[in-house]
């Protein structure tokens, strides 16, 4: 009778799936995996004496034990090590996912953010996707005969999360905040008179921040008079070093739910234009041609542009708006272009064209921050009632 090794543990399967996919992954699924891998690995961590607390296996499973190169293949902090040890020594086997209470605990857990808040639907969506996805992987290895997520069903998140209306500026509120950012550090370093323009992008264009961040001088029209036009295309979102495969910081992609290479025209208001101008009079260009960039020509990255609109906030607001979530992060000022546009009539199929987003989502998210549209609506239908009367 043929010996049989020891029993596969999900933490030694887990390490082979990332090795299988690395190297073929872009940087945010990449991060992804890690980010899904590092939640199935907390939940199957078993109540045991010594057990690490959930921040401490967080660090280390994402920080370290995820990552390659391996925790085996470099030097790791001790207390990193200690948690690693632990869980290589108390993984349950890969097949105790096979049982439906042990699947739905891990699910159920992956509904879940650090902190212990319900997360989003997209992102509970993006974790069972890579345990789907990490599981074909194993039944292709003969470890099941069939995927295990598919026996148990949960109830997912709501779809989508409607934009809270307390972020939103309104016009004056905007410029007000816009007009604070050229006051941040000093004259000479330019550190926040650098960024008006990227900032103006998200607000007066609706732009995304990664979308702003990359927009170049040769995918715009900018007139002396009248309405431009940027044609996006390229986004640099903050990835981190440890996922890109060039080892910098920000990833180069195509633009959030497009085709790789499909272009956006997104038209772009004569103050907006006007911004634009000014900053390549003042401060030019990047050598790609890039609007917007740091004292040494490099990309911004986002916790410097955050950073930024954390004390431009605090020039422009009284302190109760500023201790408010009003216009609280810089990806806030695209929650009130869009939000403006709508209240301003403009029909949903362009706010979601510009946008780049579905009508459906665009109308659930921004539903709420429709101000007074309900008054518009009573009035339609009272019109209507008395014409019958």
């Amino acid at each position: 009778m043929e010996e049989q090794g020891p029993l596969l543990t999900w933490y030694a399967f887990a390490l082979k799936y990332l090795r299988m996919k690395w190297p073929h992954s872009a940087p945010n699924y990449r991060d992804e995996i890690n980010e899904a891998l590092s939640g199935v690995t907390k939940a199957l961590a078993p109540m045991h004496a010594g057990r690490p607390s959930d921040a401490a296996m967080q660090r280390a499973l994402r920080d370290w034990a995820f990552v390659l190169p391996g925790p085996d293949e470099r030097s790791i902090p001790p207390e990193a090590r200690s948690v690693i040890d632990w869980l290589v020594k108390h993984s349950p086997p890969l097949a105790d996912l096979n049982k439906p209470a042990v699947m739905r605990g891990v699910l159920e857990a992956l509904k879940l953010k650090l902190n212990g808040e319900a997360a989003g639907s997209e992102t509970f969506k993006r974790k069972r996707k890579v345990l789907v996805n990490a599981l074909n992987y194993a039944t292709e290895l003969g470890e099941f005969e069939e995927n295990p997520v598919h026996a148990v069903s949960v109830k997912r998140p709501p779809r989508v999360i409607p934009v809270d209306p307390r972020v939103v500026a309104n016009p004056q509120q905007a410029s007000n905040l816009l007009g604070a950012v050229s006051y941040v550090g000093g004259y000479n370093r330019a550190r926040g008179r650098r960024l008006v323009g990227m900032f103006g992008g998200m607000y007066y264009a609706g732009m995304r921040p990664a979308e702003a961040v990359g927009v170049a001088i040769q995918d715009c029209h900018l007139p002396a008079e009248g309405w431009g036009l940027a044609n996006l295309h390229r986004t640099r979102p903050t990835a981190g070093k440890k996922w890109t495969k060039s080892g910098e910081v920000h990833d180069d992609r195509g633009l959030k739910n497009r085709a790789q290479g499909e272009v956006r025209p997104t038209p772009l208001p004569p103050v907006l234009v006007a911004m634009w101008r000014d900053s390549i009079d003042t401060f030019g260009t990047a050598d790609d041609g890039r609007l917007f960039f740091n004292e040494r020509g490099g990309l911004v990255g986002s916790s410097t542009y955050s950073r930024v609109w954390g004390e431009a906030r605090e020039f422009a607001l009284p302190p109760d708006l500023v201790n408010s979530p009003l216009a609280d992060c810089p990806y806030d000022l695209r929650h009130s272009a869009l939000s403006t546009w709508l209240n301003a009539g403009v029909d949903p199929t362009e706010v979601a064209e510009r946008a780049g987003n579905t009508v459906e989502v665009l109308l659930a998210r921004y539903a709420k921050c429709l101000h007074g549209r309900h008054l518009v609506a009573n009035q339609r239908i009272e019109k209507l009632l008395l014409e019958y009367a």
